[in-house]
């Protein structure tokens, strides 16, 4: 068995490019999610090691005092962070010339010889669902034996083995929480609308859903929702109590859409309740009052709903699946229950223009979930919404982030610029968070919990600081651009 290192490089200051994020970028106030990517193959080799590197603030440098002490190394990289990892790749290798590495991530399963082409120090990549590709390769098995990789032969020649079967015995994937316990420091991982300290983990993979813009089903995981079975998610979180304790104080049940079995999510969340804990998840706004009101029976805090748009035209348009009277209808719902929602939206999307991103703001304010994020669309290789945007010609500039980390818009439109895309985003932080029921909300929950008055003030001054980076980045933009701030910005 070769000595294996997983590594999440050191990247730009409070760049989320880990393995779980589903956006890779830096956000409006601290937030890391949990490698889960990376953590599971960890699972699965005997006597691997993670390095998770820019939530524990770890440098270049640092990485590179342990290469030597490793054979294979395995990279979890990203379309924006591509680069950078490349950087890191050619440092391994300059240190430890014997070093065999490589990179998985949705950017490599899309574009595997594209990957390898730029990249020349690089040795392989994994493509697909890469667990068990990762396994065989710590096993030093013949790489032309290896389904679903792509590498370099001894000559320089770029080989293609072919597919991987998907994983469909979730119940014998091996647990990431020891992975997690042995290699992390949890309270290095902040997400603002989850309690502090937290552990996310996955219970499955895929997503039936089709959003054109979403990028782990369309990539990696697919649209068959693979699960493991309640008795087995129960056990996990049973060890995750053991391994650390009181320490938790929410558990993320991170599936893309965990509550579209609905008997099994109630299953689990009676489990949940059984061993008190508090627990949240993913959820599509198509649950009903009965299943909503059982989840909240047991144990349910907070559901991270994706809501996207308040254009029912864009909705459709992105293969949501959801109208707007169901999502009104569902935090109706949720309000009775007092079950708190975290509303993701996104700005951007085919084909926007002012008037649907004043609806879409307009409806967020209706709404008026706990807490948003404001995404912009990326079409990320591997999308319908890439295939979109190259055949519409909507393309911009190739860059996702900028080179301070934040997220920029590669997206134009006929009537809608990159740079007034990005400065909507502001606009809709502005707009709904600076009404006095979001202010309320907050300074209820500071006056109740001394540990968040600290956090939310930390955060608010993160929170301000992103704006006016995001700002000078946007007016950074535009100025290269040629053109001014709209109105609607002021």
């Amino acid at each position: 068995m070769k000595q294996t290192l997983f590594l999440s490089p050191p990247s730009l200051e409070g760049f989320d490019g880990g393995a779980g994020a589903r956006y890779q970028a830096k956000r409006e106030i601290t937030s890391y999610w949990f490698p889960t990517w990376l953590a599971q193959p960890a699972a699965i080799v005997p006597g691997s090691k993670l390095i998770d590197a820019p939530p524990h603030e770890q440098t270049m440098e640092d990485v590179l005092s342990v290469v030597n002490n490793y054979e294979l190394f395995i990279v979890h990289t990203s379309t924006p962070s591509l680069n950078n990892d490349i950087r890191c790749a050619e440092a391994i290798k300059a240190k430890n010339p014997k070093a065999k590495v490589g990179f998985i991530g949705a950017h490599v399963a899309v574009l595997p010889h594209d990957t390898l082409r730029q990249a020349p120090n690089i040795d392989f990549v994994c493509r697909n669902e890469f667990d068990y590709t990762c396994l065989e390769l710590a096993q030093d098995k013949p790489w032309d034996e290896i389904a679903g990789l792509s590498y370099r032969d001894d000559a320089g020649h770029i080989r293609h083995n072919p597919e991987r079967e998907l994983i469909h015995d979730w119940d014998s994937m091996p647990s990431v929480l020891p992975v997690y316990h042995r290699d992390l420091q949890i309270e290095k991982y902040f997400i603002g609308y989850l309690l502090h300290p937290y552990v996310s983990f996955y219970t499955g993979r895929g997503c039936p859903a089709k959003c054109t813009f979403c990028l782990w089903p369309q990539t990696i995981g697919g649209h068959a929702y693979r699960t493991k079975s309640p008795a087995a998610v129960l056990r996990e979180v049973e060890l995750g109590k053991e391994l650390f304790g009181s320490r938790v104080r929410e558990w993320m049940f991170d599936d893309d859409t965990f509550t579209i079995n609905k008997p099994r999510a109630v299953e689990i969340a009676k489990g949940m309740k059984k061993l008190g804990l508090t627990w949240s998840c993913n959820a599509r706004a198509h649950l009903d009052y009965e299943t909503l009101r059982q989840l909240r029976d047991n144990g349910l805090r907070l559901l991270l709903v994706g809501f996207e748009s308040g254009n029912q035209q864009i909705l459709n348009r992105m293969k949501k699946g959801l109208t707007v009277a169901t999502a009104r209808e569902f935090m109706k719902n949720c309000n009775r229950l007092g079950i708190r929602v975290h509303g993701t939206f996104m700005i951007g999307l085919p084909v926007e223009t002012e008037e649907t991103i004043d609806e879409t703001i307009r409806f967020a304010e209706e709404l008026d979930p706990f807490s948003i994020q404001v995404s912009i669309a990326a079409p990320y290789p591997g999308t319908e919404l890439y295939r979109q945007a190259m055949e519409n010609g909507w393309v911009g500039s190739g860059a996702l982030i900028a080179n301070n980390g934040i997220q920029i818009s590669t997206l134009r439109y006929p009537h809608l610029s990159p740079e007034a895309i990005e400065d909507a985003v502001e606009r809709m932080y502005r707009r709904f968070y600076f009404r006095p029921r979001p202010i309320l909300r907050f300074v209820w929950e500071m006056s109740r919990d001394a540990q968040m008055l600290r956090r939310r003030l930390r955060e608010g001054r993160e929170f301000f600081g992103y704006l006016r980076e995001r700002r000078k980045t946007v007016r950074a933009r535009q100025q290269s651009a040629g053109t001014s701030t709209p109105a609607t910005a002021q």
